[in-house]
């Protein structure tokens, strides 16, 4: 009866997570891009619901037909909430229709793992938001998910990816997702002969996660690429939810976000963000 009521409850007033609305002051009445969207975490009853105070929002989606839209077409077909968008078919790492400095913003909820190579995606996405503009990343923390296992990709490793041009094609990390995913907490597949088909198609499905975030990952990340973070938050069970706002005319030092004094850290979620 109790979980009924909550239920209920959370139909009228979802979770949130904490300053969300900072999050939406930021973007209100702007005009953005989504990669691999529309995201349930910012509709209405998302823990970032955001689509309603935007002032437009595009899409892009790798694929005419993914597992996760079914079938889509390019053209006023990105629905997010009770509004529509352009739905762009591209791979989000490689952006050629849309013209640099097109947008005021990107959008990206639980795709960046998807990439195989992280780094020159977000080059990428930050070519295409102006001066100033704001890229905002909700990206699984490894500690709560069915990565759990495996270990915290290192920066070093991206930037190897990035130096050698590394394509989506890549199969690096099958061999350790078969070993190491616990398929016990992973919904999409029942059987290790599953997970294996899963992961040896992922070109076309894009389902592998090629790289393992943690929260200092990220901030070592946004050091790298010279972005400003704007804020940190943690949403359970696994988000990392970090707000980028491109940086052009200084050295962004957000080694703040490395100190385990910092408040993203004090009540902590995630064993290995403890890095001290």
């Amino acid at each position: 009866m109790l979980k009924r009521l909550e239920v209920l409850y959370r139909q009228y007033f979802p979770k949130r997570m904490k300053n969300y609305k900072l999050f939406i002051s930021t973007l209100s009445n702007k005009k953005g891009l989504e990669i691999g969207g529309p995201s349930s975490a910012f509709s209405s009853k998302g823990y970032l619901p955001i689509y309603s105070h935007l002032k437009t929002l595009d899409g892009c989606n790798f694929s005419s037909n993914t597992i996760w839209e079914g079938s889509i077409s390019e053209g006023m077909n990105f629905n997010y909430g009770n509004r529509k968008g352009l739905q762009i078919i591209s791979d989000g790492i490689k952006l050629d229709t849309v013209k640099t400095n097109q947008y005021d913003f990107l959008l990206s909820c639980h795709s960046l793992e998807h990439f195989a190579n992280p780094l020159k995606a977000l080059e990428e996405w930050k070519r295409i938001v102006n001066d100033n503009g704001y890229i905002l990343l909700i990206v699984p923390h490894k500690d709560n998910t069915f990565d759990h296992k495996r270990p915290i990709t290192t920066l070093e490793h991206l930037i190897e990816d990035y130096k050698n041009e590394t394509q989506e094609n890549d199969t690096t990390h099958f061999e350790e997702v078969i070993e190491l995913h616990d398929i016990s907490m992973d919904e999409g597949v029942k059987d290790i002969e599953s997970l294996k088909k899963r992961t040896f198609d992922n070109f076309n499905n894009r389902c592998v996660h090629h790289h393992v975030f943690n929260t200092p990952l990220l901030v070592k990340i946004a050091n790298h690429l010279n972005f400003k973070i704007c804020d940190i938050q943690h949403f359970n069970p696994f988000n990392i939810i970090i707000l980028l706002q491109k940086n052009e005319e200084s050295l962004a030092d957000n080694n703040t976000f490395l100190n385990h004094k910092n408040e993203v850290y004090q009540k902590e979620k995630f064993p290995s963000d403890k890095i001290w």
